[in-house]
């Protein structure tokens, strides 16, 4: 994994169009086709983009941070670089998922192309609507018909993604990893705009919290799917910094509904002092703040801090996932139900 905030070496690779509904990247059986060969390199254009990207995420950051609890901790917001073996691993983990994905999907689909409209096209020899005003011109129009949406889904979803050392016990990290892919997949299909970051705190002292950008609403590269085999474990894990960057992002989205997802098998804990009471408070205050800007917060606990994890997200607010196997496909029912 590359350290990419502040440097001049690049990390992504691939094209910046946004995602279709469904995407062309997906095989016969709807598993994304591995490229067998290393990324091309990137033109000066594409990397000098980049590098802005990397500083624009850097500086809106530390300037959200400065104005919070966090302010004076050391940020560097990551964007991953990844090769052959993360593409290898995608190919892998997404095949065993795909099938699921590709089902709950396929009941999405038809909910989306049939979202309410207000608005009525008159004249039509079927419909949904009966106009009795038309019998009178005897072209037997006398139907209207719902005009079809012309937008995409009003959802927006961001996934958290608790990268902190304890997280490589009991499988935690893979159940973790095959959800965010699942998540990432039914997303692209539905074209449903999704951020998705991984943090962990304390790496360095010059470096005291580490913020990955997998994925992001602002650029996006059909690519990035292959970034997210580089969720690792790591150091300690500070939330409530976490949860206040990607709920900015996700309130600045212009749909309608923003959820936002963390996934987390503890309790917060960084240093010096960020933990017990003092930290469940950040976490509660900032899920309020953004809360009123219209994002909506859900906790997927997948360690043995549950009870925890269930008190400060809120009853209301909390998934116990005690099958690792069935997450994604769990994960990924929940968000359909968004729509």
């Amino acid at each position: 994994m590359k350290k990419s905030a502040d440097s001049d070496e690049s990390s992504s690779a691939g094209s910046d169009e946004p995602a279709d509904r469904e995407s062309s990247d997906l095989g016969e059986e709807g598993a994304p086709m591995l490229h067998q060969s290393n990324p091309e390199q990137m033109s000066e254009d594409a990397k000098r983009q980049d590098r802005d990207f990397r500083k624009k995420l850097n500086q809106d950051a530390r300037r959200l941070v400065s104005q919070s609890i966090h302010k004076g901790i050391k940020l560097i917001v990551h964007r991953p670089d990844y090769d052959l073996g993360h593409q290898q691993e995608y190919d892998r983990l997404s095949r065993e998922l795909m099938p699921i994905v590709r089902e709950t999907a396929r009941k999405a689909l038809p909910l989306l192309e049939h979202e309410r409209s207000a608005e009525f096209a008159r004249n039509h020899y079927y419909g949904g609507k009966f106009l009795a005003d038309s019998v009178a011109y005897r072209d037997f129009r006398f139907f209207a018909k719902k005009l079809p949406p012309t937008e995409s889904p009003s959802l927006a979803v961001g996934l958290r993604v608790d990268e902190s050392a304890s997280m490589s016990a009991f499988g935690r990290l893979e159940a973790a990893k095959r959800a965010v892919i699942a998540v990432y997949e039914f997303c692209r299909m539905c074209g449903i705009p999704i951020l998705i970051y991984g943090d962990t705190a304390d790496v360095s002292k010059l470096e005291q919290m580490s913020v990955f950008a997998y994925t992001d609403l602002e650029k996006t590269d059909s690519n990035d799917r292959y970034r997210l085999t580089g969720i690792r474990a790591r150091s300690n894990n500070r939330d409530g910094m976490a949860l206040r960057l990607i709920a900015e992002r996700l309130a600045g989205a212009p749909q309608q509904t923003k959820l936002l997802i963390s996934i987390s098998d503890g309790q917060p804990k960084a240093m010096d002092d960020y933990t017990g009471g003092y930290a469940v408070q950040d976490m509660q205050q900032t899920i309020a703040e953004y809360e009123r800007k219209g994002v909506a917060f859900l906790a997927a606990a997948i360690g043995q801090d549950k009870d925890v994890i269930s008190h400060i997200y809120g009853n209301e607010r909390f998934m116990d996932i005690t099958d690792l196997k069935a997450f994604p496909a769990r994960l990924v029912r929940v968000i359909a139900r968004y729509l």
